[in-house]
């Protein structure tokens, strides 16, 4: 089984000195309001409720964080997923998209036990100007990034490596970077991903 199915909800916060203290290795997932992070936080623990997605985009304002017990520690946390709201939705006032984005931008650059960054991305969209502002933030960390490619179900598999390549390209500037196209409902690409994940939570442990 893996790691990843044992995640539970940990805490919340709307900032992030509502945090608690780092320790534990994270992995946040980030992403334009409506990029289905809950979704894929959702499929990658195998649990159908873990994650929660406003039926209004833009909502979610605050930073979820879940916990991975740690198997020789009752107390201890292995690690976290970390579900980082979602950025830059039209709809929502401009003084609020500014509030979130200094809450994500200082999260990915100041979060000490931030161990590896999942951005997810609309495989039909391919890198958009929002993407872009976060891979901003990002890229000066030089934390490793997981593209996820949502949506792939909807590209036929030649398309998908033109994808893949179109966004390393673009995002060439984060230096660690790997893209995976991605789809909860055909579970494409889900191993793949959540063994990267584990491996930035616990290199030593074999699921």
């Amino acid at each position: 089984m893996s790691i990843l199915h044992r995640a539970s909800f940990f805490t919340s916060a709307a900032r992030l000195d509502q945090l608690p203290e780092p320790g534990a290795p994270e992995v946040c997932f980030v992403g334009r309001s409506n990029c289905g992070k809950s979704t894929a936080i959702n499929v990658l623990a195998n649990q159908k409720r873990l994650a929660f997605s406003s039926k209004t985009p833009g909502r979610t304002r605050l930073i979820n964080m879940f916990g991975i017990p740690d198997p020789l520690d009752p107390e201890g946390q292995l690690g976290f997923l970390v579900d980082l709201p979602g950025y830059g939705y039209a709809s929502v006032a401009h003084r609020a998209r500014e509030e979130w984005a200094d809450v994500l931008g200082g999260y990915l650059q100041t979060r000490a036990s931030l161990a590896g960054i999942v951005l997810l991305i609309d495989i039909r969209r391919g890198v958009t100007d929002l993407d872009r502002r976060l891979a901003n933030w990002i890229a000066p960390t030089g934390r490793p990034v997981l593209a996820l490619l949502t949506k792939a179900d909807k590209f036929p598999y030649g398309q998908r490596i033109k994808a893949i390549f179109a966004v390393k390209k673009e995002l060439a500037d984060i230096g660690a970077l790997n893209a995976v196209a991605f789809s909860a409902t055909a579970r494409i690409g889900l191993e793949e991903a959540a063994q990267q994940i584990e491996n930035w939570i616990s290199p030593q442990v074999v699921p």
